[in-house]
């Protein structure tokens, strides 16, 4: 017995290694792709806030003052497009001290908070540091982000979902060989692309405790930003049938 188990296990270990062809099969074969693209489109968020006893007086100078940057952003760069974002009123109120009598701290109004927000999009990235710096000399800059204008996202599109079918029929390739057959034996029966662009976040809104506007005759210096790439991602899932 012990001579024909040893002749049985050195035909095991003897057998030739190869990949066990499969006819007729169906595999489902997922393929990817990241096209990075230098971002050319900016998004600047501006605010003013005004507090005062009398909320008409600090509404009026937030209105005053929002309608003085907004001309000098339309000056300085004519091409941006703004958007109002927000406009908020607040009471404000102080605690007073508590009392024997009264162990509550009570609230007592003191004045009212006013602000509002301009949202600012514009391609002319050159020309973003000097319309920033002379938007501040009276808006405060509360958000900066980057990414990529409708025609730079559009021009891409195409890159990105034939990269994305490339990386799936070279997974396809590699899956037929390793099932025992040539590339050429694989039917493509059914493919869904599926797109996930990858964007940056948007402005964060400001805390309710902010600092005070900057006065009109405050110099600015110029912000220095590095606007990134955006990663614009493809998938495409696919059915295929083996011959």
């Amino acid at each position: 017995m012990k001579p024909i188990l040893a002749l049985v296990a050195a035909s095991v270990i003897a057998l030739p290694s190869y990949a066990q062809q499969v006819t007729g099969a169906e595999v489902v074969v997922a393929g990817s792709a990241d096209i990075k693209a230098d971002n050319d489109q900016a998004v600047a968020t501006f605010f003013i806030e005004e507090q005062d006893k009398d909320k008409d007086k600090a509404a009026s100078r937030v209105n005053q003052k929002m309608k003085a940057g907004t001309d000098i952003i339309k000056k300085e760069d004519p091409q941006a497009a703004l958007s109002t974002r927000g406009y908020y009123t607040y009471p404000v109120y102080a605690e007073d001290a508590a009392s024997v009598s009264s162990p509550q701290r009570k609230r007592t109004q003191t004045g009212w908070r006013v602000g509002q927000y301009l949202e600012v999009k514009t391609e002319n990235l050159k020309q973003l540091p000097a319309t920033a710096a002379a938007a501040q000399k009276i808006l405060a800059l509360n958000g900066l982000s980057f990414g990529l204008s409708d025609a730079a996202t559009k021009k891409f599109e195409a890159e990105r979902l034939q990269a994305s079918y490339k990386n799936f029929m070279e997974k396809v390739a590699v899956i037929v060989t390793a099932m025992g057959h040539k590339p050429a034996d694989a039917v493509v029966e059914s493919v869904n692309f599926e797109g996930t662009d990858s964007m940056p976040g948007r402005y964060a809104a400001a805390p309710m405790m902010m600092a005070k506007s900057s006065r009109m005759d405050a110099d600015v210096a110029e912000l220095s930003f590095e606007p990134g790439t955006t990663t614009l991602s493809a998938k495409v899932l696919g059915k295929v049938r083996i011959k």
